[in-house]
């Protein structure tokens, strides 16, 4: 084997390790903004103005075509 060739397995490992932690934190934070968009979405439904002739109407804006 190479004398030489070992010095680049450090590197290799940690930019393993610093790519393997961006990636963890970066999937945790969109797990975060994934369950705070389900309960607005929920809340949605739970949570509704009235519409006209007192029925429930829908809470989003873009019904209307």
């Amino acid at each position: 084997m190479l004398e030489g060739s070992n010095h680049w397995f450090p590197l290799l490992v940690l930019l393993l390790a610093l790519i393997l932690f961006g990636a963890g934190f970066a999937l945790k934070a969109l797990w975060w903004i994934a369950v705070f968009i389900l309960v607005v979405w929920v809340l949605g439904f739970v949570i509704r103005p009235a519409a006209r002739g007192g029925k429930r109407g829908r809470w989003y804006r873009w019904y209307r075509w």
